[in-house]
């Protein structure tokens, strides 16, 4: 069956729906639908470990009856199954307490347009295929290098699917995707000493994922890299986050410029809206309908139309981000966040990788991060890492058991450069960030 063809008959459910919630008493309702079919394949140590199959989907729908909220779902799509999720929704509405806050988002702020994002790029599920990178993957990666000496596998996923969502404004629409990875992580010894690293793709074209034997060869080479790790001196030295985990630094300034953070009063940044948060040279803008990327969308989770947005301008703080529910405790308008973020371009001081090594002079480049110690009330930050010691912009050698430690805010002001060649795998897209000065807690 064509894709098309699946999200009209899908389409026609969740009209069905909204429509049964209506004649059921409620006043307003939402329902969304997602199907997914995949198949996932891991091999250890050249053999196949795990093949998976995925063919899920289900319908949720959540109604109000007046300000008070139902919700149901069903993973039954008989009509029969359907009338008795509705009714569920409904009889769960009239017992939860009236909340002056709840319903659908307003019908202003609702998408009507829905231009195509290439996002859907379809190929066929072929077991031997999935093996055969699998292991693939795996073999480059212990060909590698002697010293790689165990492996903690190879996979291969692949994912193609479609979401429909609907409400009673008048919104009845849906999209297909797909996400396609490789990924690999590999043990290595010398002496008494062992080591883990890994390496990954992932894009929503299969033809654009890296080689098995890149993928491979690149988990082997960074585990490696790795041996010979030592502990250093408790000290205050700049710190490079490289550019696949500093996405997790702007993951914490998501976090906190959330609305559901700020009506709990539980960020640091709370009221700091239009403040210097980051350097003047800092900005940060949201892209939705970038064609092909992992985070883009051109509506969020309550159907609210996504747009180009400046979060950080010239290192002030320009807008927080709203859900429906969160705004209007706040007294505001959503703008399109319910679900996340989509597809953050962090700005970049045109350093290269080199350059930005050169800048820090002497440091600590972090190539992995462990633990959650980062409190988004405080804005406290304290996290294990490891990576490399720096001298005159140079790497001398692998560092271990050593904890990072600062705030937020001191973090973001001090950030003094930021790489020119960006991290794309994810809903933030940005380059290694060097940040001033740190506390590093070592022997």
């Amino acid at each position: 069956m064509q894709i098309e063809q699946q999200i009209a008959e899908i389409q026609e459910v969740v009209a069905d729906v909204l429509k049964m919630a209506q004649q059921k008493g409620a006043t307003q309702a939402e329902a969304s639908m997602s199907k997914v079919e995949g198949i996932a394949v891991s091999t250890r140590l050249r053999e196949v470990e795990n093949v998976e199959f995925t063919n899920d989907g289900g319908l949720g729908i959540t109604v109000y009856v007046g300000k008070h909220k139902g919700s149901a779902s069903t993973a039954d799509l008989s009509k029969s199954a359907l009338e008795l999720t509705v009714e569920k929704a409904v009889d769960i509405a009239r017992y939860t307490n009236e909340d002056p806050c709840a319903g659908l988002a307003d019908k202003e702020l609702i998408a009507t347009e829905f231009p195509d994002l290439d996002l859907y790029h379809p190929q066929a599920l072929d077991t031997e295929k999935a093996i055969e990178i699998a292991l693939a993957t795996e073999a480059a990666a212990l060909d590698y290098d002697k010293r790689i000496v165990n492996s903690d596998g190879a996979s291969y996923n692949a994912n193609m699917g479609m979401r429909v969502y609907g409400n009673t404004h008048g919104i009845n629409t849906g999209y297909p995707s797909s996400r396609y990875s490789i990924s690999c992580m590999m043990i290595a010894a010398e002496g008494n000493e062992m080591q883990r690293d890994y390496a990954y793709s992932v894009d929503r074209q299969a033809s654009r994922l890296y080689s098995p034997k890149q993928v491979g060869e690149e988990a082997a080479q960074a585990t490696i890299e790795r041996l010979g790790a030592r502990k250093i001196k408790t000290a205050n030295v700049p710190v490079i986050l490289h550019r696949d985990l500093a996405s997790s630094l702007f993951g914490h300034l998501v976090s906190a410029i959330s609305g559901g953070s700020l009506y709990r009063r539980s960020s640091f940044l709370l009221d700091k809206l239009g403040q210097q948060l980051f350097p003047e040279w800092l900005t940060i803008e949201e892209k939705p309908h970038l064609k092909s990327a992992l985070a883009s969308s051109n509506f969020d989770h309550e159907g609210v139309a996504t747009k180009d947005m400046t979060i950080i301008d010239n290192g002030k703080l320009a807008t927080y981000l709203y859900t429906t529910y969160s705004a209007r405790k706040l007294n505001t308008q959503s703008n399109g966040h319910a679900g996340g973020i989509h597809n953050w371009i962090v700005g970049d001081s045109g350093h290269s990788d080199d350059a930005l090594l050169k800048e820090m002079g002497t440091g600590l480049l972090v190539t992995e991060l462990m633990g959650q110690g980062v409190n988004i009330v405080t804005g406290d930050y304290s996290r294990g890492a490891a990576g490399f010691w720096v001298e005159n912009g140079v790497i001398q050698y692998p560092v271990h058991e050593v904890t990072i430690a600062g705030s937020l805010m001191d973090m973001f002001a001090n950030i003094k450069a930021i790489g020119a060649t960006r991290e794309t795998r994810g809903s933030v897209q940005t380059g290694s960030v060097l940040i001033e000065n740190m506390r590093i807690a070592g022997n």
